[in-house]
């Protein structure tokens, strides 16, 4: 046994690579069902990002279903979701490129099914009696702002969708009857996101394909609906807040029915399309997902009975949830195991991985499992997060030194950081950071009042958790309180530029497509979360004095550290001049500040080329900044005013 070496923590060698993180990595999405098969994403960097549906056949053989260089993805609420379904071996998708929908038969050629044109289709369902699509269209071309319906689309040929409904701002999972006579869906209008207030519909649908006058089944202002379902009996399913909790519901004879009361959240923020977190695996049986304290589990609940049994599963982390016959399959992750598509039998429990995010296997002496640590916070409040030490069993710290500390800040910001195994971080224990992933006060899994804590105070509470986080594990010694360094993308960029700017703590910073002027975004920003700030900040304008105090351009004279900045040139949710201008004000300031922009890239950074150049670009910005050397070759990255 080779003895472990004296180094510097961040200068450790490890196995964890950029280049094998972007050649043996796939981001996986979308479980469907289709008989006996199962269909799945695969978001592919080496194939500069493209989503590949993937088609497991009842003989276990996987096979791509779309050929180079068909990419299964929406635009619609520019976060897509809900690119494809699948009946009878036909796969219907959305195409990147342009948007259209398409048909592929087993074996075949995509064919277009929609005309050339501005309109976007997301949530489809299939509507086998009538050889029609039921989906959700937004139309880019109608004015301003897009135009949001649910629409039917003719499977005969390229023709104009018919609009079912219409009038609300925006709409989600439109699903039918098992009997196809009647339709459910979600709606909501400006200014609520989907996790504030959305309200569920239930109508008729005619003999000539019409949909009836909606019947207001629950929801409304103050109550976030979730993932309507049928059973296979017919009785309409859905999971609401309105207890606090997102819980299980159904709509019987006598009303809305809470099927599972408990502190646990059986629903997530619905930032994309197509999201599910429970399937029928039996008419009287429901397999569902629940979070508890930021760990996910599985139950099986009869929904005669109201019986319910926690199914023994090795994952934390559960999502996109379906199920066929006494068979669940879904995305599930531990600290231990990468994100992976699961089959799971559903009376005995038993787990199979059918399709792995990664072919990268640690070593346990390479791995940092994430402790759950709660802490104080302003006003006494208790904050949650996932903390990483640093872990290679081929290094020893240098005597007396505690470890750089990196603080994320996820986005959304009604997102969540999650304990599944992630390469990303493991990338930084590696080498000798220590990592905390903050679930600050507005992010989901903790119930609707942590959530609406964010309400009115972004850029203040998520920054003070942020900074607290540090502070806390400063104080128990754990981490080096002279090198706090804080990254985080999108939303998390914001808290991260809000956080260099109002407080004198972190001593480095990197923001990913980072929100640095709130007034911009408020004026520019695409109609899904054109309004989002309205509760998050205030009124706009309104409250204009407000975004100026909360924006961190209009403090770039209080930035006292380095930070480095990537962007995608092509982001329409933050668009490239908002970095652009903090980078410059950080130039006239003298600090060092590196940028880092990719063409082709949009909201996240999806090609292999980007994603092995950003993390490489920030590990080398932080030695450069904290004084220690990296191991391995690593391209420089240009820092001004160093």
């Amino acid at each position: 046994m080779t003895a472990a070496k004296i180094a510097a923590y961040g200068s450790w060698k490890s196995p964890v690579t950029a280049d094998l993180i972007v050649a043996r990595s796939i981001a996986l999405g979308q479980v469907a069902f289709d008989g006996a098969d199962i269909y799945w994403t695969e978001s592919r960097p080496t194939e500069g990002g493209r989503n590949v549906i993937v088609r497991r056949g009842s003989n276990g053989v996987a096979a791509d279903v779309l050929p180079m260089p068909y990419n299964a993805r929406t635009r619609a609420h520019e976060y897509g979701g809900g690119a494809y379904a699948v009946a009878d071996g036909v796969v219907y998708f959305s195409n990147f490129i342009d948007q259209r929908l398409y048909r592929v038969a087993r074996g075949g050629v995509p064919e277009p099914i929609t005309a050339p044109g501005a309109t976007r289709f997301a949530d489809s369902v299939l509507d086998k009696p009538r050889r029609r699509l039921i989906a959700v269209a937004e139309d880019n071309g109608a004015g301003a702002e897009p135009v949001n319906s649910i629409v039917a689309v003719d499977l005969t040929g390229p023709r104009a969708p018919r609009t079912l409904i219409s009038g609300a701002d925006f709409y989600s999972s439109p699903c039918l009857s098992p009997d196809g006579k009647r339709l459910a869906w979600l709606s909501w209008d400006h200014p609520n996101m989907p996790w504030d207030g959305t309200r569920l519909w239930l109508a008729d649908v005619a003999a000539d394909g019409g949909v009836g006058p909606g019947q207001y089944i629950a929801g409304g202002d103050a109550e976030s609906i979730f993932q309507p379902v049928f059973s296979p009996d017919g009785v309409l399913h859905f999971v609401s807040d309105r207890s606090d909790w997102w819980n299980l519901y159904r709509n019987s004879e006598s009303g809305v029915e809470a099927l599972l009361p408990r502190k646990a959240e059986f629903g997530l923020a619905q930032w994309v399309f197509g999201m599910s977190t429970y399937a029928f695996a039996a008419v009287d049986k429901l397999v569902c997902a629940y979070q508890d304290r930021g760990a996910w589990s599985l139950g099986l609940l009869d929904t005669v009975t109201r019986d319910f049994r926690r199914i023994d599963v090795p994952f934390t982390d559960v999502t996109s949830l379906r199920a066929h016959y006494g068979t669940a399959v879904f995305i599930g992750g531990s600290p231990l195991v990468p994100p992976a598509i699961v089959r799971m039998d559903v009376a005995t429990g038993a787990t199979e991985v059918l399709r792995s995010s990664t072919t990268l296997r640690l070593d346990g002496g390479y791995t940092s499992q994430p402790e759950t640590i709660d802490y104080p916070t302003h006003d006494g409040k208790t904050v949650h997060a996932f903390y990483y030490p640093p872990q290679n069993s081929d290094y020893r710290a240098l005597p007396g030194e505690r470890p750089p500390l990196l603080v994320l800040s996820h986005g959304g910001p009604t997102a969540a950081a999650s304990s599944a195994f992630d390469l990303k971080i493991q990338y930084w224990t590696s080498r000798g950071f220590a990592v905390v992933d903050v679930n600050y006060r507005g992010s989901t899994g903790y119930g609707r009042r942590y959530r609406c804590e964010l309400d009115g105070s972004w850029g203040v509470a998520d920054v003070e958790d942020c900074v607290n986080a540090a502070r806390y594990l400063v104080k128990d010694g754990r981490v080096d309180g002279a090198r706090l360094a804080i990254r985080g993308a999108s939303a998390g960029g914001f808290t991260t530029l809000s956080a260099l700017t109002s407080h004198r703590v972190f001593h480095a910073g990197a923001s990913y497509y980072g929100v640095s002027d709130l007034e911009a975004l408020a004026r520019d920003t695409h109609k899904f979360e054109s309004h989002y700030l309205d509760r998050l900040i205030g009124p706009y304008p309104a409250r204009r004095e407000l975004y100026l105090d909360r924006s961190p351009i209009q403090h770039a004279d209080k930035l006292s550290c380095p930070a480095i900045f990537f962007q995608g040139l092509e982001d329409r949710v933050v668009p490239p001049d908002q970095t652009e201008r903090m980078v410059q004000a950080l130039r006239d300031k003298g600090l060092p500040v590196a940028y880092v922009a990719f063409e082709g890239e949009q909201h996240g950074f999806r090609k292999a080329e980007s994603i092995k150049r950003a993390l490489e670009a920030e590990l080398y910005f932080y030695a450069r900044i904290f004084g220690f050397s990296p191991a391995g070759a690593i391209e420089p990255v240009a820092i001004e005013n160093l």
